[in-house]
């Protein structure tokens, strides 16, 4: 057993753990680690009023609170969705499934801005789906619900993409044993399927919400871009960049960076801590 142990790592098809190790450490360094660090050495050449006075001011907490307000309820919809559309993709044959399953990833193929001027013109006061709309007061295009439509639109491929090798591994014969013992669908779905499939929907919850943050392109043109109302954090950036406000823009960077890695840590231990206690059952 160790004789093939030792000749697996020796004829390895990929090099040496130490070799595969450095190049890891390097790419990651060079990608992530030091464009991270840069904007955190950018920000403490700030004195703390200056960086006080940057990152929480009324118009740029007003941000904060649409971000990642609209962030978290666009992830939240998408999970319930995501899960309802990872479902019937997976459990159902239907005409023109094929077809459906490829308009979920849409979102990713489709160029942002182009998203961006589609969902503007959909849900626009004289658009498509706005016209309809509007008699019942309901403003879609240029407000903060219109920042949230976008953020469902990008978000929606990530839950269902996490979710549905889950779901086929999945067997039915666990449905079917649960009917037997006089479960109800719902106490099936509760008991049952639920719990395996949670870990993987906190995922994809995880990946909605995470890209929600960083979204610029199909938000801007929706939003309106309103100080105080519909103006995103990632914009603010963006307008202190132009305005050659390096050490500003990075303040606001790193206070959106920071508050994501709480929130994700967060979800990652509320996964973790699923995992475990499925593992106990």
């Amino acid at each position: 057993m160790i004789f093939s142990r030792t000749l697996l790592r020796r004829h390895s098809v990929l090099p040496g753990f130490d070799i595969t190790l450095g190049f890891t450490l390097l790419y990651l360094s060079l990608i992530v680690l030091i464009p991270l660090s840069s904007a955190f050495l950018k920000t403490f050449t700030m004195t703390w009023p200056a960086f006080w006075e940057a990152v929480a001011s009324p118009r740029v907490v007003a941000s904060y609170r649409l971000t990642f307000g609209a962030s978290f309820a666009a992830a939240a919809l998408n999970g319930v969705f995501g899960l309802v559309i990872a479902w019937v993709l997976v459990r159902y044959e239907f005409p023109g499934k094929r077809v459906v399953d490829a308009l979920v990833d849409l979102p990713f193929a489709l160029p942002t801005a182009v998203a961006g001027i589609a969902l503007t013109a959909l849900y626009a006061t004289n658009g498509w789906i706005g016209q309809y709309l509007a008699p019942f007061g309901i403003k879609v295009s240029f407000t903060p619900l219109g920042v949230f439509v976008a953020l469902v639109f990008i978000g929606l491929p990530f839950v269902v993409r996490t979710l549905q090798p889950v779901l086929e591994d999945v067997k039915k014969e666990l449905e079917e044993a649960a009917a037997t013992l006089g479960a109800t669908r719902w106490q099936t779905f509760r008991i049952v399927i639920f719990p395996i499939l949670t870990p993987a929907l906190l995922t994809g919850f995880a990946l909605a919400f995470a890209r929600a943050l960083g979204e610029y392109g199909s938000v801007i043109f929706i939003a309106g871009n309103m100080p105080m109302i519909s103006e995103i954090t990632p914009l603010l950036i963006i307008t202190k960049l132009e305005q050659y406000d390096y050490a500003g823009a990075t303040a606001i960077a790193v206070v959106m960076l920071v508050m994501s890695f709480v929130l994700l840590l967060l979800i990652n231990l509320l996964q973790a801590w699923t995992r475990k206690r499925q593992g106990g059952n």
